[in-house]
């Protein structure tokens, strides 16, 4: 089950929800034990080398570093320049698992870059830079599902989440390219959390897991609003292709007038000021969206 009381997925951003925590992919990418099992897909390294591309040549935060006049910032863009370059040759050549740990290598140095380089003043740089950095932090967790993945003898499950997981970041560029940088935020933490919690799953849910704690049931409330709005977005993304079958429409349409039956309760129940109401009422409909995007034969962690 996605959330409960105790233990819940920490985005740093859920769907509109302006609550940024600590990111842990870039410790979960270090500290993954080396996969033993099958290495990941061509298909998957495929997308994570134009992921990395994109991050080292094209960000905001690789614009940044080009501009910085810090050496170290510098030196650190071309140690990634290079370990990409490297990783693609290892990938052409066969060497999947060689290529994958150089992504690693590569997505670590440019994040270590950006950090040299300053954060911008302004708040629309700081909300590209945001934007960037949960890219940075995606792409560390797709390694890191990889890893696991193989290292559990679950290789192809973890495969069909990073293929999700990329369709949600694809979209996401095309929103912010279009300039529809909120938007595009609010896919990139779809997709964060839905590789988050496929990690937790594989690991036994002991792993990136954090405790929420809120100042009041008004704010939980909030929060629940905004990680049903993330689920809601998944079946958008994720689901409508799959709905054109009578069958699988059927389902997911029932399971989705449960949870919009549920979440209308939950709005009237806040309007009267019973939050706590509210909230439990919040989470068992995103409970009938869980079911709603696993009805269409899409697997989704909980």
């Amino acid at each position: 089950m996605w959330f409960n009381p105790i233990h819940r997925w920490a985005s740093a951003c859920c769907l509109g929800l302006a609550l940024f925590l600590p990111w842990v992919a870039p410790d979960a990418a270090q500290t993954a034990a080396p996969a033993q099992g099958a290495p990941p897909s061509a298909e998957a390294l495929d997308a994570r080398l134009a992921n990395v591309e994109r991050l080292i040549e094209h960000s905001s935060g690789a614009r940044r570093v080009q501009a910085s006049e810090v050496p170290e910032a510098r030196s650190h863009r071309g140690r990634a320049l290079a370990l990409h370059a490297e990783a693609r040759e290892r990938c052409r050549a066969g060497d999947l698992i060689g290529c994958g740990g150089l992504l690693d290598e590569a997505t670590r140095e440019m994040m270590s870059a950006v950090r040299l380089a300053g954060r911008p003043a302004a708040l629309d740089d700081r909300k590209r830079e945001d934007f960037e950095a949960r890219a940075e932090s995606i792409a560390a967790l797709l390694g890191a599902l990889q890893r696991i993945g193989a290292e559990k003898g679950v290789a192809d499950m973890a495969a069909r989440v990073e293929a999700d997981v990329n369709l949600l970041v694809a979209k996401a560029r095309e929103l912010e390219e279009a300039g529809k940088l909120e938007e595009g935020r609010r896919g990139l933490n779809a997709a964060y959390e839905m590789a988050k919690g496929a990690i937790e799953e594989l690991r036994g849910g002991d792993t990136l897991v954090r405790t929420l704690e809120f100042a009041s049931k008004e704010e939980e409330y909030d929060y629940e609003l905004d990680r049903n709005d993330t689920h809601q977005m998944l079946i958008t993304v994720l689901v409508a292709e799959k709905r054109a079958s009578a069958g699988v429409d059927q389902m997911v349409t029932q399971y989705v007038q449960r949870a919009e039956a549920l979440r209308t309760e939950a709005e009237g129940q806040a309007g009267a000021g019973d939050f706590a109401k509210a909230v439990a009422t919040l989470e068992q409909s995103t409970k009938e969206l869980v079911r709603a995007i696993r009805s269409a034969g899409v697997y989704i962690p909980g």
